[in-house]
């Protein structure tokens, strides 16, 4: 074994490693405080678990090699994008190194033709979208934050345009991954559909960088629209919100964002963002793509289905730099209830998702629990696909505050199970759903646990995260 323990009982690497691994990207390897502090902790409340050492990779060729030499040590390797994960999926949890992958940075090629690309791990979802503005396409996957495409491939993301383009399990068309001992793979070809072999693409997407990590992603991407518009439209209550767009979704409009936001929410992303102009109620924020006249027509039925439960009237966004503003605002929605923290206080970020139909029942019981707490935690959902979120506020150094927040967050994963729901439907598993997937898929998880052990006898890859080995 490789982590040695050193005099203050802290796992240290083995001399030999931390040669190899110099020797291999000289600078770009660091055991330094900072860097392993900006590597051990993640944007929600989980403690901090940090590595023993960081590794900066240029190419898959060097990922490879770096996972050898970990390999031939037994160290754990945690792949690292951005860091934006929200459920621990980036802490050290028994040490090892860190694989940062954001220097990997390239975007590969570009088909107009064929409207797909490959590029490297690294590169962001803003970064390429930035590339292709003048290819006339775009790629749609909008998590909210800038993250990774490895990353977002990785944990499987979504965001607010899934009701119409999917999420990244219907839009990463290849991968290249390195697997455990160091072997490079490519999951699939180009061609939009194959029937040759085991879906690889599919079950590497989702892994959550515990079976191998992935390098280089082939993507779908789409045209830009002729015609985009947005709107805000406020509700007498959050049961006629939701139902509104249980309707939109079951009448087949391609409406292509619809979040939901609760009163609580929408005052804090109004004051965070300075949006004045915006009524502080339960909302929704909507928008079309299309032809003028597909939006207009899309547009109308949205209206009059709102009208009948009795939404406020339409505010329009029809300008670039006015929908980017509402979208900021929305994307912004984790720093506005962080803005409004007391001393003391974090989130804990969550989110579950249930079939449509059982989405406003869903809302409701969490809504009166949540009150019955006392705490305050606001309501953001993409409501178009039954996916909901709650950052939970509270001073998770109290033991009681901590046990209420706690009690809660497992009320709502267990409450959307037996709706026959997810506990995650955007976030992943990481460290700190483990025992809800347990519930959710039960025996499922032993056969993940084969595939696992299949790929990973050695239990390097990120360890401690989807599954309890």
């Amino acid at each position: 074994m490789s982590l040695a323990i050193d005099p203050n009982g802290e796992r240290i690497l083995s001399d030999a490693l931390v040669t190899t691994l110099k020797d291999l990207l000289g600078e770009r390897f660091s055991t330094a405080q900072s860097v392993r502090e900006h590597h051990g902790t993640g944007e929600a409340y989980h403690t901090a678990a940090l590595p023993e050492g960081v590794a900066f990779a240029s190419n898959t060729e060097e990922v490879a090699a770096i996972v050898k030499a970990c390999a031939a040590h037994h160290t754990p390797v945690i792949p690292y994008g951005t860091g934006t994960a929200l459920e621990g999926h980036t802490l050290a949890l028994h040490g090892g190194v860190s694989l940062d992958v954001s220097g990997m940075d390239e975007i590969i090629r570009v088909s107009a033709e064929d409207m797909d690309c490959t590029v490297q791990a690294g590169v962001t979802r803003n970064t390429l979208n930035e590339y292709l503005r003048d290819t006339g396409l775009f790629f749609p996957v909008d998590p909210g934050a800038d993250a990774s495409l490895g990353g977002m491939a990785a944990t499987r993301a979504s965001g607010t345009t899934t009701v119409r383009y999917g999420a990244m399990r219907e839009n990463v068309l290849a991968l290249t991954v390195v697997l455990a001992d160091g072997r490079i793979i490519q999951t699939a070809r180009r061609a939009r559909k194959s029937s040759a072999g085991y879906d690889l693409t599919r079950l590497f997407v989702g892994s959550e960088g515990t079976l191998g990590v992935i390098t280089e992603v082939t993507l779908r991407l789409y045209g830009i629209p002729e015609a985009t518009r947005a709107a805000v439209c406020s509700f007498p209550d959050l049961e006629a919100a939701v139902n509104t767009v249980i309707s939109v979704v079951q009448c087949g409009i391609p409406i292509a964002r619809c979040e939901l936001l609760d009163k609580t929410g929408m005052k804090m992303i109004c004051d965070y963002g300075k949006l004045d102009e915006y009524t502080i109620g339960d909302t929704l924020f909507m928008e079309f793509h299309g032809s003028e006249a597909g939006v207009t027509e899309q547009a109308e039925q949205v209206q009059a289905i709102a009208a009948d439960f009795g939404a406020g009237d339409f505010k329009w966004a029809s300008k670039l730099e006015d929908r980017n503003k509402l979208w900021a605002a929305r994307h912004n929605g984790h720093y506005a209830i962080l803005a409004t923290a007391k001393p003391g206080q974090h989130t804990m970020s969550t989110d579950v998702c249930v079939p449509v139909s059982r989405l406003a029942e869903c809302i409701m019981a969490t809504q009166e629990d949540l009150a019955q707490t006392g705490l305050v935690s606001p309501f953001v959902g993409h409501a178009g696909d039954g996916n909901f979120h709650m950052a939970i506020l509270a001073n998770y150094g109290d033991p009681d505050e901590d046990r209420l927040a706690h009690d809660f967050h497992d009320r709502l994963g267990k409450r959307a199970q037996a709706m026959e729901g997810t506990c995650t439907g955007e976030h992943g598993v990481g460290s700190g759903k483990i025992d809800y997937l347990e519930a959710e898929l039960g025996e499922a998880v032993d056969v993940m646990r084969s595939v696992k052990r299949a790929l990973d006898p050695d239990n390097i890859m990120n360890p401690g995260k989807m599954l309890r080995l």
